[in-house]
Order: structure tokens, then sequence, then C-alpha cells
């Protein structure tokens, strides 16, 4: 049969003109395109944080900020905001390159370290610790009591159970932070010298080792200096020091140039700094000296890094792994690692009114393997996906990855008595972007 020349033409006519249609409805926005970036994220609504920021900053609520979101492969948002050095005689403007302290963000770095020596073989996580750091063997449990007089005192008794290399990942080990609460075992640390920044890794884990546990290893979750310890654990294992380790196995092969235990003399003019005094106490803020190497390489909270560098540490993990073609963990240990470790147990004695937890994951949270984990839609009273992870340090600086949306978001400020107002203000500003 022979089709009339002049219902081709319209066939094809009709056929070019779908296409169109279509090609222009896979057309990817750009930042001037409908208000969106082209991570699909609402630039309207992203410059609503960046002025609330610097309003702050220009008030004296905080020197300035680092905010980095990555989404759907790619950097949607970058800024910097305020200023670097507020104590300066003449302050620079915060850069997206600026140093800073990052305090607890040091735990899912050495948290990974310690799950390389794993894939290793050289680590077994169900080990007790003591198989690693012998000091640890026999470790003594506190229980409070009250003396003749009625004031209370510590008992100390058998532990039923040793503390394992998964209960210091997952801060279940019984251990604590003295600094962070009252009760005897934490006093028992302060008078000790836990606490202090002129130990090695070894003399901090040997110190560590002669105080009573505050629980019962594996029946609660509380803020610890578990991360602590498995620096030392680290060391011990690797023959190494830490931030040797880390650079060789983390760090370099990461390409996470600005990271480590300190700044080095040629590039302390980026680092960030806080406040003389607190705008809310009114009191000083003093915060690590990171211009000279440390004594003490804190597994738990010491290392330095930038939004730039921080975000390919979790890109690698957002990853399954890997980065740029480098492979740091398999994707099932990254997936153990972002996945729930406590049980509903443990999580109900750690939400005990008056118990001295620390900084205890909320409402729908967990905690894995050096991170916590959100496990339900609702309950926290902020937004994210199930599955998201995050943690925060306590100069001020915070992250969290949220693989369901592909997003990694970074927020760095040296303001340690603001930190929760931000990281509240943050996350809220960002899922109002989507």
């Amino acid at each position: 049969m022979t089709i009339p020349h002049s219902t081709l033409r319209r066939t094809l006519l009709a056929t070019l003109a779908t296409s169109a249609v279509l090609l222009a409805g896979c057309a990817t926005p750009g930042a001037g395109d409908s208000g969106k970036t082209p991570g699909t994220m609402n630039a309207a609504a992203l410059k609503k944080l960046d002025d609330l920021v610097t309003r702050d900053a220009a008030a004296g609520r905080l020197p300035g900020a680092v905010i980095v979101l990555y989404r759907d492969g790619k950097v949607v948002h970058e800024k910097a905001i305020g200023v670097r050095n507020p104590q300066a005689s003449s302050s620079s403007p915060m850069t997206v390159d600026s140093i800073f302290r990052i305090y607890s963000m040091t735990k899912p770095i050495v948290s990974v370290g310690t799950m390389m020596l794993v894939e290793d073989g050289k680590v077994l996580l169900n080990a007790p610790v003591s198989r690693y750091l012998p000091e640890f063997k026999d470790l003594k449990l506190a229980v409070e009591k009250k003396d003749a007089a009625g004031n209370p005192v510590l008992e100390l008794v058998p532990s039923p159970r040793q503390p394992t290399v998964q209960d210091l990942l997952r801060h279940t080990s019984g251990l604590t932070y003295g600094v962070f609460g009252k009760s005897l075992v934490k006093s028992e640390y302060l008078k000790a010298g836990v606490e202090g920044v002129d130990l090695s890794n070894t003399e901090f884990s040997k110190r560590i080792a002669t105080m009573p546990l505050a629980y019962v290893p594996g029946t609660m979750w509380e803020y610890s200096r578990s991360t602590d310890v498995l620096g030392a654990l680290i060391e011990r294992v690797s023959g190494q020091t830490l931030g040797v380790y880390l650079q060789q196995r983390i760090l370099g092969p990461l390409g996470m140039k600005d990271s480590g235990f300190s700044v080095p003399a040629d590039q302390q003019g980026r680092i960030a700094e806080p406040f003389k005094l607190d705008p809310d106490s009114k009191q000083p803020v003093n915060l690590i000296d990171i211009t000279k190497p440390p004594v003490y390489e804190s597994g738990g909270g010491g290392m330095v890094s930038t939004a730039v560098d921080y975000l390919r540490f979790c890109r690698m993990m957002l990853n399954g792994g890997e980065l740029d073609g480098v492979r740091i963990l398999s994707p099932k240990t990254v997936a153990s690692m972002m996945s729930n470790h406590l049980s509903d147990d443990m999580l109900r004695a750690s939400r005990v009114p008056g118990a001295n937890t620390g900084y205890l994951p909320g409402p729908a949270y967990g905690f894995g393997l050096g991170f916590a984990v959100r496990m339900a839609p609702g309950e926290s009273a902020s937004a994210s996906s199930v599955g998201e992870s995050n943690w925060g340090g306590f100069g001020g600086t915070a992250f969290w990855i949220d693989p369901k949306e592909k997003l990694i978001a970074i927020w760095m400020m040296q303001a340690p008595n603001q930190r929760g107002y931000y990281r509240e203000v943050f996350r809220n500003m960002v899922y109002g972007a989507f």
C-alpha cells in the first residue's frame, strides 16, 4: 500500500513536535531557572539561610560559618559567611577553605580507621577490648551506695561482662565522660586526670583502664571516651601513631590535605577562631591549641579539617566506601556502620530521666558504629530520612549524610555555646529548601 506524501509530512511534523516537548521537559534547570539549583534545591530558600546567618554574624551571634551542601552527585550550595578570626585586629573574611577544630567529628574518621583493621582481619568486633589493650582486663563495675552517714559512696564489684570493640564503636562500653553530667564515677575521672591533654594514647589507655565502669557494658548507650580508646587500640594494633595511621589509610588516599591533629605554621592564617568572650555567657571561649602537634592525639575529639575535606570523607561514605577510584571500606561495612546497633533495651536505659548519658541520640535516633542513625520518619523535631547518619563537634561543627536524598550537609563554625541552635536551624532550612 502506498502512503500519500501529505500524510507522511503530517506524521513527521507531529513526531518532531512531540520530540521537542519531551526534550524540553528533560532539560536540567539551572540556578536561575524556576528558582532551583542544579541539584534540585530551591535557591530562594537557600538564600534565606544565607541571609539569616549573615545577619546573625553581623549582630555578633557567631563569628562566621561555612556551609556546603552536596546533592545528586554535585555541590549545590557553598557559602562562607562572616569573619575567620574575630579576635584579630584586621579580620579577614571567612573562606570555604578555612580550617576548623572539628572535635567529635573526629569520631567517625577514627571509627572508619577501626573498621579498616576489622576488614584487614586484625581486629574482631566481638572481641574483648583487653585482647588488644591488655590493661582493660578485669575492669570493675561501680555501684553507688550510701555509707553509715547517708553519703553516696562507690562499691567496686566484678563486672558480669567486659566491653568489646563493638561496644567502643557504639558507646555501650561502660565508659563515660568526666566533663558531661555529674556522678561519682565522673568525679573519679576528673580526679584521675583522664580528661588531660598531656598524655600519649598509651598513657591515656592505661589511666582510663584503672577507672570503674559506670554501667555493665552492652546494657545502655552513653556518650563516652570510647573512641579515644579506639585511638589507642589503632596505635597498638597498627604499630603507628594515630595521626600517621589516619594519614596513610584515610586522609592521604581521600585527598583530605588540610585534615589532621594540628595546622602547619604556613597555613595557620586559615584557622577559624571563636569570639574571645561568648556572646551569651560573657565567659572566655577556650578551644584546643592546634598550632603545634599535640602530645595527645585524641581519637574522640582532636582533629582539624575543612568543609571541603570533610565533604570528601562524607562522599566516600555515601558512595559505599569509595571515592574517585579509591576504596576505603566495602559497601557492606559502610552499610553496617550506618545502621543502628542499639537494642530497644539499650535505648530505654539511656533515656531514663536523670541518666548521665551526655549527648543522647534524640527521639527516632539510634547509634551505629561511629554515627547517630535515624530509625523512624517521625518522633524527632527535625526533618530527615530514615537511614540518615550524623554527628557534630563541640566547637560548633556538624554534618549529616542522607542516602535516600543523596544529600550531604556540612556546617562549620567555632561558637561552642551556640552549636545546638544553629544545628537545628541549619537542618530545618536545608530540608525546607527541597
